[in-house]
């Protein structure tokens, strides 16, 4: 029986996340990464089907992550590095404000060494 489909509505680290969710899309991303691919050699890659392919790249580009173009016959995907850059943002910020809160710990800390 097939799943339903999930529609991941809110904010665009929200498709990041869900997209880099799982484990096949996660290795396209890293082949991706490598150098552009035709969609069949992802699927001969991965050991999957074109059609799921076609799913995991709709939402690998819904997400920003990936893009593609078709020549011919041919459709190619490549890593779109701007959809990385903002999980990258998304984690400094987290990393910013835990490092602020871990100072401040510090600080506690060692002044209370100090008395």
């Amino acid at each position: 029986m097939a799943r339903p489909r999930r529609k991941v509505d809110g904010e665009p680290i929200d498709l990041l996340l869900h997209a880099l969710g799982d484990p096949t899309r996660r290795r396209m991303i890293e082949r991706l990464g490598e150098r552009p691919h035709a969609v069949s050699a992802l699927a001969e890659l991965s050991g999957i089907t074109l059609t799921a392919v076609g799913q995991h790249i709709r939402v690998l580009e819904e997400a920003g992550l990936v893009t593609s173009s078709k020549l011919g016959r041919v459709r190619s995907c490549q890593l779109d590095h701007d959809g990385l850059k903002i999980v990258e943002q998304w984690l400094s910020a987290r990393r910013s404000a835990w490092d602020r809160r871990l100072d401040a710990l510090g600080s506690l800390l060692s002044g209370q060494q100090e008395g």
